[in-house]
Parts: C-alpha cells; structure tokens; sequence
C-alpha cells in the first residue's frame, strides 16, 4: 500500500522525477511524458464520471483502476528486480467483451460522427482522443525501450472502448452528431 505523509518532497526541482524502479530521469523524458498522459486520461475520465450512471459508470470506475495499473506498468521499465505491476491480457479481453456488447446495442454507424451530443458523449469523446496521444507515445516509446505490448494493445482497444461508450451516451447512436463533408465550403 502507498502512504504518503508529506506531498512535496523538493526531489523534483531540479527538473528531474523517478520512475519506478528509483531511477532519475527529466522530467521531460518519453517514458514521463507517456506515463503522465495516461494520467490525462483518468483526469479526462473523472470529468465523463460526473454524467455517468449505473453500469457505464462502473465500468468507466473499472478503466480508472486500470490506468492507474497502467500507469504503474509504463512507470517502471523492462527488467530489474522485483514483481512489477504490469498490464495483463484479461484487462485487454474485458475491454474487447464490454466493446462488442455496447455495439450490439447500437445504431449501425452510416458516417463518421463528430465529437459531441450529450455531455457524457463529448467527455468520452475528449477521453479517446487523449487515449489516443497516450498509444502514440507508447508506441515511440517502445521503439527506444522494452515495453508491455499489453500495455499498447489496452490503450488501443481503451480508444475504441470510449467511442462506441459515447456513441451509447448519444441514444445509442441515434442522436450522434453527424460529420457532413464539404458543408462549409
């Protein structure tokens, strides 16, 4: 269990933060930058929270848990010693399993949608798109370092898991909002 009895610990002035396993690194480093955009995502997900209800909201409690975990995986590099917490491939199966029940549920989609309609859809929508930058980044990172590939795999389908979940916060689909191509011109 984590306690923390002081918030501030001035380690971090310098511009440098430790990961996981206590090493120092900037805190502009790849691994930093990915690990706090996960973050990002809980924040944005907290944000949805407060329009969600019943099943959907626990589910998006779940996700929250699980990008903790995630952030814990990406944090602490490849190696070293220890039981590190890592990503695992049910939390990837959980995620495909409540994407095609959603799915099964809603208007088949006949044109890209653009991100809005209700509160939740709009939240859920700006969660994907951050899910989104956090994959990219996972990926660059795994190009210089060893990484969880189910860490990537989890923020790939989390993207998909958070645009078909708007699409139900818009009546199943029925009230998307529509992309109409060239309309402005």
């Amino acid at each position: 269990m984590v306690v923390l009895n002081k918030i501030y610990t001035r380690t971090g002035d310098a511009g440098e933060t430790a990961l996981g396993d206590g090493t120092r690194v900037r805190k502009h480093a790849l691994r930093v930058e990915t690990y706090g955009t996960v973050d990002e995502v809980n924040s944005t997900l907290g944000l949805a929270r407060i329009h969600a209800s019943g099943d959907l909201d626990a589910q998006l409690a779940a996700i929250q848990n699980d990008l903790f975990d995630l952030g814990a995986d990406l944090c602490r590099p490849e190696g070293g010693e220890g039981q590190p917490l890592r990503i695992v491939d049910s939390q990837v199966d959980r995620l495909e399993a409540q994407i095609d029940a959603l799915t099964a549920r809603l208007e088949p989609l006949r044109s890209f949608i653009l991100p809005g309609g209700t509160a939740l859809a709009a939240h859920l929508h700006l969660c994907r798109t951050v899910t989104r930058r956090a994959e990219r980044l996972a990926v660059s990172l795994s190009e210089q370092h060893a990484v969880n590939p189910a860490a990537i795999r989890y923020l790939n389908r989390l993207s998909d898991w958070f645009f078909v979940a708007a699409r139900m916060a818009n009546d199943g689909g029925r009230a998307d909002v529509l992309w109409a191509p060239g309309a402005n011109r």
